[in-house]
């Protein structure tokens, strides 16, 4: 068998070696830490000032709805806490969360953001040639467009009963059975993360890439995220004993070691997709010759 078909055959398993080695080379530990303590900064502000956001608009009917999107994919035992914090401080907040708490929340969800971008740029081995306003000012649309479209997402799940409701009643279709809101909340909570990933592979490296070329890395982090936050959850209720080691600060460890995780997944997916995209040059280049 030539090389190249040998290349071929085993592209994808070789490519998987190949991002695990670049992800130890080029410290991806490190820089997850640096993604996961930047979104944790970025996460309570960004989460407050939409839920408020969302509260004061709707007189409170969206906050429940709202806080199940951003938090329905996270493992029970380490969104509870946070989840906890986030309503007291809901309780007991004056219009200060939506004025000067809005402007905080956008500058440290872009940092957030301008961080994931960089360890994206890196892991597809494109050079940031951007100056600093315009790949910040992307940063910022990126957040205030994020936060729409969430607050867009509770609104349809406030809608929904009322819209099958008016359509059973006048209709001979009961459409309340197939198009409930907890269906509804399922399907958002799964296309959520992937819309997420999907989003940040297109456009936050430096480099626009095909949609083909970032799909394998897409279902890498995915199928990871998958079976990080079960094994994540398991390992929080069985072994983990934060309470006893970080007292108050134990939601706050958790959500930070969960981030992290999610993080170093992230960033290995983009390195799988980088070394896809250059053994699919290596073997161009050899078929060529």
């Amino acid at each position: 068998m030539k090389p190249i078909a040998i290349l071929e055959k085993n592209r994808f398993v070789g490519a998987l070696f190949l991002a695990l080695r670049r992800f130890g080379n080029k410290d991806g530990f490190v820089m997850s830490s640096h993604v996961a303590m930047s979104l944790m900064m970025a996460l309570f502000p960004f989460v407050l000032f939409t839920v408020a956001l969302a509260g004061a608009l709707s007189q409170g009917y969206v906050t429940d709805e709202l806080i199940e999107l951003i938090f329905g994919a996270w493992p029970s035992d380490v969104a509870d806490p946070i989840v906890r914090e986030l309503r007291a401080v809901l309780e007991n907040s004056g219009s200060g969360v939506i004025t000067i708490g809005g402007l905080l929340a956008v500058y440290f969800a872009s940092n957030g953001v301008a961080a994931v971008r960089k360890a994206m740029t890196q892991a597809y081995h494109d050079q940031d040639t951007w100056p600093f306003w315009k790949a910040r000012l992307m940063c910022f649309a990126l957040v205030i467009i994020g936060g729409a479209a969430i607050l867009a997402i509770a609104a349809v799940e406030v809608v929904l009963p009322v819209y099958t409701r008016l359509v059973s009643e006048n209709t001979a279709f009961d459409v309340g059975g197939w198009l409930s809101v907890d269906r509804l909340r399922w399907t958002f909570t799964v296309a959520v993360p992937a819309g997420t990933v999907i989003l940040a592979h297109l456009i936050l490296p430096t480099r626009r890439h095909r949609l083909s070329q970032i799909i394998p890395g897409v279902i890498l982090t995915l199928a990871l995220w998958a079976a990080g936050g079960w094994g994540f959850s398991v390992y929080i209720a069985q072994f983990a004993t934060y309470s006893a080691t970080y007292a108050g600060l134990a939601g706050a460890m958790a959500a930070l070691i969960f981030l992290y995780l999610c993080s170093a997944m992230l960033i290995l997916g983009a390195e799988y997709n980088g070394a896809l995209i250059d053994l699919e040059s290596v073997s161009s280049s050899e078929g060529n010759g």
